[in-house]
């Protein structure tokens, strides 16, 4: 008797070790692709939208600092959601998800009127954007 209850416990032991080990497995399998997550992707729209307008207005400005910053928590942000640092610098070097954002950040940038080859209108959404207070106005500095 005292047999077959040692031989049930270590079942239930091992069976809930293999219950509790694949609870720690799901969540890592469910991680949706980094190109499918909202936040990075608008971190890295705002980020382009804001490099685009800086280097077409001459009186925008980057605040790299507060833009090396800023991308430096996004890396921690997809570490802290389960991704590898391969896995970030993977993505972030990937030319098809640059040519993605690049495209988001030129539509954005359309919607917010920003004419191609019309500077002043670079530079009027840029100072919407740092007065609207967004990301991509956070990181940008008006010398106008």
């Amino acid at each position: 008797m005292a047999r077959t209850a040692m031989v049930r416990a270590m079942k239930t032991t091992v069976l809930t070790l293999s219950v509790l080990m694949l609870g720690v497995a799901v969540p890592a399998l469910a991680r949706t692709p980094l190109a499918q997550n909202s936040h990075i992707t608008d971190s890295l729209v705002a980020g382009r939208v804001g490099d685009t307008i800086r280097k077409t207005c001459p009186s925008i400005s980057a605040r790299m600092i507060t833009a090396y910053t800023k991308l430096k928590a996004l890396e921690q942000f997809a570490r802290d959601q389960g991704y590898t640092e391969d896995e970030v610098k993977a993505f972030m070097k990937d030319s098809g998800q640059k040519a993605r954002i690049k495209a988001l950040a030129a539509k954005y940038l359309a919607k917010a009127g920003v004419v191609e080859g019309n500077i002043e209108s670079y530079c009027a959404a840029g100072r919407a954007e740092i007065e609207k207070g967004t990301l991509a106005g956070s990181l940008l500095r008006s010398s106008k």
